[in-house]
């Protein structure tokens, strides 16, 4: 197989090219309770301060806070259905965003080194992130939510095939 036969299109916008994988809507849950949290927050906040102040100002801001509340209800649904990777011959390929969409390639020779990380509330829905590291701070990528077998099976195979590539080096 000639190198120019290994490399398979990868496209910005779906289509034709590799099979894409999503990461687990679970996130978007996760994501979202961390939203809602801040909001309720700001929107307590802004009722004591109508308490203390007795001045509308308060109470507008917390409809303020609600509407965009909502809205980044909606936006983090949108966000997390938006992130896909997938594992070609030669790289790892991630891609995000809906309206500024970014694509990452990693190809497994420069891999250095592939971790996985899982806070509290990923925890609790059962989900970790895998960060890929490569010599260069501006190369490598990271793939949030996806269930934690899948992490760790995804970070074996990484690690593997980053030393299998390397070793030809």
């Amino acid at each position: 197989m000639t190198s120019e036969q290994a490399w398979e299109p990868v496209a910005l916008y779906g289509g034709e090219g590799p099979q894409w994988r999503g990461v687990s809507p679970r996130l978007a849950t996760a994501r979202s309770i961390i939203v809602s949290a801040v909001c309720a927050a700001l929107v307590l906040a802004a009722v004591a301060l109508w308490g203390l102040l007795s001045s509308p100002w308060p109470l507008v801001a917390a409809v303020v806070v609600v509407l965009a509340w909502l809205w980044l209800l909606w936006l983090v649904r949108r966000q997390v259905a938006a992130i896909s990777w997938s594992e070609q011959a030669e790289e790892l390929v991630v891609r995000r965003g809906r309206l500024r969409r970014t694509l990452v390639s990693v190809p497994y020779g420069r891999l250095q080194l592939a971790d996985m990380q899982s806070g509290p509330l990923a925890r609790h829905f059962g989900l970790a992130s895998v960060q890929i590291h490569t010599a260069s701070p501006h190369s490598g990528g990271s793939i949030p939510g996806l269930p934690v077998a899948e992490a760790e099976a995804l970070r074996a195979r990484l690690t593997e095939r980053g030393e299998s590539q390397r070793a030809g080096l």
